[in-house]
């Protein structure tokens, strides 16, 4: 049976960070034949996967990259290269305090509005982008606020006081906009916090163990690897115009269920529905109902309460 990117072609910006270097191994899996777009090179040289350094601050350099070979059998194909089938934009600034603020916006939004406008125009019908976990308002927030409502899903009034976040947000808005204009389908992930496999062993002790140490993450996390299936996922499902989707796994990362966690570690919080017995509170419900999303690498798997 052909994989289901079997043919497919996918410019992937980012591809050489943490979560990139774990979401390209997936996509190959699948038959997708990726370019990277990062200011460093691919970190597995027998992937087979080129690197094109390229400054997405730069509309030029991003409009020519789109339509760049993928490596130098390119040149036998007898004809220069069209756009590709989609675009998953990760690369950023991945937080506060890399660079000083100005900068953090600066470049988070530019690139993404370069990545989309060239992609849009070019006519790619299929463009991903990420937003973040810290548009729900608590991850950098100024001391210890608290969420307005569980569970945190897509319709949440997000309101976060830091530069990182708000870049995040001047994205979801500019894929809005471009999608109402072009009538492509541009999907935006809210990516929660990314676990490579080794983080298990290292941090889910104190994660666990002390769980409101990860109040800022809303006790939910993301592993690189399902990240990969989401983007395959979000690339084969067509139609849905301008999506947001929480990318999350299932699960809370706490021995109790959430009911009772929730209940006795933010007791102000208004719960808006009934949510399940250890339902993440950053909540994956529509990409698993919308999208199929199945969770392969719930946290319990790598490290034992």
């Amino acid at each position: 049976m052909a994989q289901p990117g079997a043919g497919k072609r996918i410019v992937l910006t980012g591809g050489s960070g943490k979560a990139g270097r774990h979401v390209v191994p997936y996509l190959l899996e699948k038959g997708y034949k990726i370019l990277n777009l990062d200011l460093v090179d691919y970190p597995d040289p027998k992937a087979g996967v080129m690197t094109l350094k390229c400054d997405l601050s730069d509309s030029g350099q991003v409009f020519n990259a789109l339509t760049s070979h993928y490596g130098f059998e390119g040149y036998d194909e007898g004809a220069p290269p069209s756009p590709p089938d989609a675009i998953f934009h990760m690369a950023a600034y991945a937080r506060n305090l890399l660079v000083p603020d100005n900068e953090t916006f600066r470049g988070n939004v530019l690139s993404t509005y370069n990545i989309i406008e060239a992609g849009s125009k070019l006519g790619v019908k299929k463009i991903i982008t990420c937003s973040s976990e810290t548009v729900y308002g608590v991850c950098f927030s100024e001391g210890d606020t608290d969420y307005h409502s569980f569970p945190l899903e897509e319709d949440y009034d997000v309101d976060p006081m830091d530069t990182y976040a708000l870049s995040k947000i001047c994205g979801e808005r500019t894929a809005r906009t471009f999608a109402r204009r072009y009538k492509n389908d541009i999907y935006v992930l809210r990516v929660g916090n990314v676990v490579e496999p080794h983080e298990y062993e290292r941090d889910f002790p104190k994660h666990v163990g002390q769980p409101m140490t990860r109040k800022r993450n809303a006790w939910s996390y993301i592993d690189a690897r399902d990240l990969g299936q989401i983007c395959d996922l979000a690339v084969q499902k067509d139609g849905l115009g301008f999506q947001i989707f929480n990318a999350t796994n299932d699960t809370i990362t706490t021995k109790e269920t959430t009911k009772d966690f929730l209940a006795k570690n933010a007791p102000g919080t208004k719960i808006t529905r009934e949510m399940g017995e250890y339902e993440a509170p950053l909540s994956n419900r529509k990409i698993r109902e919308v999208l199929g999303f199945k969770d392969v690498h719930d946290w319990r798997k790598y490290y034992k309460v």
